[in-house]
C-alpha cells in the first residue's frame, strides 16, 4: 500500500473510526461472528472421529487458532492500523498490496460461501429459491454495513441474545433426543485439528480492522478471541453432534424434521448476517488500500454485492479446499508478522517491498501446500507457523550480523 493511501485511510477512518469501541462491544461482535453456519458445517465434517476425539480436536484447534488470532489482533490494537496496514510492517507498503488483493479475494469468497450456504439451508426450510434467499440475506448484510459497528451496539445485543436462545433450542433438539451417537467415515485427529484451525485462521486478515479502534487494545483483543473461541467451539459441537446423533449431514434437514421451520430460518439468517458483515466490511477496508477514491463503507457494499452475485452462481456443497487455501496464504504471512513485531521488533512499512520476507512467505506457502498430504498430531498450521517464525527470526538475525560484519 502506498504511503499516500495509508495517510488517507487514517484520515478517512471509515465508518467506525470516529469513536473508540468498548471491550464489551468487541466481545459481542466476535461472539456473533462465531455463531455461524460455516462453523456448524465444519463441525459436521469432524463426525468420523466420534464424540471424544472430536471434542479434543475442537479444543486444540481453537486454542492454536485463537492464540495466533490474538497476536494478530493485538498488533492492530496497539498500532491503530487495519489488518492490511499491519502487513506493511513485514512486507513494505507496496508488498502489502499483494496480501490486500489476496485478502479481498478471500473475503468476497467467504461472503459468497456464507450467503450460498445459508440460502441453501433457508431454501430447504422455505422453498422460495436459493437465489431469492441469497438476495434477502445479502440485503440484511448490506443493512448491517450501512448501520456500522457503533450504531449496531444495541441491535447486536438483541440479535445475539436471540441467537443465543435459538441455538440453545437447536442444541436441545440435537442432544436431548434418544439417538445413539454413531461415527461413520474415517478421519485422523490431525486432519480434524487442521479443519478446526482453519476457521479462526480465516479471521487473521480481519481482526485488526476492529481492534485498531478499541479503547483498551489488549482487553478488547482478549475479549474478542475468547468470545469467538466460546461461540465457534459451541457451533462446532452442534455440527458434530448433529451428524453423530441424528445421522444427518444437512443442518436444514435436522431443523425441518424437528419442526423448527421458522426458528431455523431465523438461526440461519441472523447467524449469517452477524458473521458475514465482518467479511464484507473488511473486504472494503482491504480494497481501500488498493482504491483510494471511495469510502470503506462504499467498497464494503460493493464487496457484498459481489458476494451475492457469486453466491447465486456457486455450488455451496464443499469448501474444504477453500479453507486450506486460506491457511496456506495467511498462516505464513501472519507468522512473519508475529516474528517481526514481537521477536525482532522491526518495522519495514517505510520500505517499498521487503523481498526477504516475501521470499520467506513464499517458502512457507509452498511448505504448507506440500504438507497437505502429511498427517501430524497437531495438523499443518501449527508446525508451519512455528517453523516460519523460527526461520524468519534466524534468517533476519543472520543477515543483520553479516551486515554488521561487512561494515
Amino acid at each position: 500500500m502506498m504511503n499516500g493511501s495509508l495517510g488517507s485511510i487514517r484520515k478517512a477512518g471509515a465508518f467506525m473510526s470516529e469513536n473508540k469501541t468498548s471491550v464489551f462491544s468487541n466481545g459481542l461482535l466476535w461472539f456473533g461472528a462465531g455463531i455461524s453456519i460455516a462453523e456448524i458445517l465444519t463441525g459436521m465434517l469432524l463426525a468420523p472421529l466420534g464424540l471424544a476425539k472430536g471434542l479434543l480436536a475442537i479444543l486444540i484447534g481453537h486454542v492454536i487458532g485463537g492464540a495466533v488470532m490474538f497476536g494478530a489482533g493485538l498488533i492492530g490494537g496497539r498500532t491503530g492500523k487495519s489488518a492490511m496496514e499491519t502487513v506493511a510492517i513485514s512486507f513494505g507498503h507496496q508488498g502489502a498490496r499483494l496480501f490486500a488483493g489476496l485478502n479481498v479475494i478471500q473475503l468476497i469468497g467467504w461472503t459468497a460461501v456464507m450467503i450460498a450456504s445459508a440460502a441453501a439451508a433457508a431454501n430447504t426450510l422455505s422453498g422460495m429459491g436459493s437465489s431469492v434467499w441469497s438476495v434477502i440475506i445479502g440485503a440484511f448484510i448490506a443493512l448491517w454495513i450501512v448501520l456500522g459497528l457503533k450504531n449496531l451496539g444495541k441491535v447486536n445485543v438483541v440479535v445475539i441474545a436471540a441467537l443465543l436462545l435459538l441455538t440453545l433450542v437447536l442444541s436441545g433438539v440435537i442432544f436431548m433426543g434418544d439417538h445413539v451417537p454413531q461415527a461413520v467415515g474415517d478421519m485422523t485427529l490431525g486432519a480434524a485439528i487442521e479443519l478446526t484451525v482453519a476457521m479462526p485462521l480465516s479471521w487473521l486478515p480481519v481482526i485488526s480492522d476492529y481492534t485498531r479502534i478499541a479503547e483498551k487494545p489488549f482487553k478488547a483483543t482478549a475479549a474478542s478471541c475468547l468470545a469467538y473461541f466460546a461461540a465457534s467451539s459451541w457451533m462446532f459441537i452442534i455440527g458434530m453432534g448433529a451428524a453423530l446423533y441424528t445421522g444427518q449431514d444437512d443442518i436444514a434437514q435436522i431443523l425441518l424434521q424437528a419442526g423448527m421451520g421458522l426458528v431455523g430460518i431465523l438461526i440461519v439468517l441472523l447467524s449469517t448476517v452477524t458473521t458475514t458483515f465482518l467479511d464484507a466490511f473488511s473486504a472494503g477496508v482491504s480494497e481501500k488500500t488498493l482504491i483510494s477514491g471511495l469510502s470503506e463503507k462504499a467498497l464494503a457494499l460493493i464487496a457484498c454485492a459481489g458476494g451475492i452475485g457469486l453466491a447465486v452462481m456457486m455450488d455451496s456443497s464443499s469448501f474444504e479446499e477453500f479453507l486450506y487455501f486460506i491457511g496456506s496464504v495467511f498462516a505464513p504471512m501472519t507468522a512473519i508478522l508475529l516474528s517481526d513485531y514481537f521477536i525482532l521488533k522491526q518495522d519495514h512499512s517505510e520500505e517499498s517491498v521487503d523481498w526477504l520476507n516475501l521470499a520467506l512467505w513464499l517458502a512457507g506457502f509452498i511448505l504448507y501446500r506440500q504438507l497437505l498430504d502429511v498427517q501430524t498430531p497437531l495438523g499443518i498450521t501449527f508446525p508451519v507457523i512455528v517453523l516460519v517464525m523460527l526461520a524468519s527470526a534466524l534468517v533476519h538475525k543472520a543477515v543483520g550480523a553479516r551486515c554488521v560484519q561487512s561494515r
